[in-house]
């Protein structure tokens, strides 16, 4: 996921998008407690993509507040 993707979505696509990340964060980490993870690296693309949501998330909140 790149970050202008994500900057194109509606705060209800990012919470949605947030909600489904930090889910399969948690069966990523889940697979690799049993040894049976495929793509290891995977864990880190996920923590990447969810830290880009917060941030546009964040940003979106912060340009709220300072229209209003």
């Amino acid at each position: 996921m790149k970050a202008s993707e994500v900057r194109e979505m509606t705060t209800a696509e990012l919470e949605s998008k947030l909600k489904d990340l930090k889910e399969e964060l948690f069966n990523l980490r889940f697979q690799l407690a049993i040894n049976q993870l495929d793509n290891p690296m995977r864990i880190s693309a996920v923590k990447k993509d969810i830290a880009r949501v917060k941030t546009v998330l964040r940003a979106n909140e912060l340009n709220d507040s300072a229209n209003a």
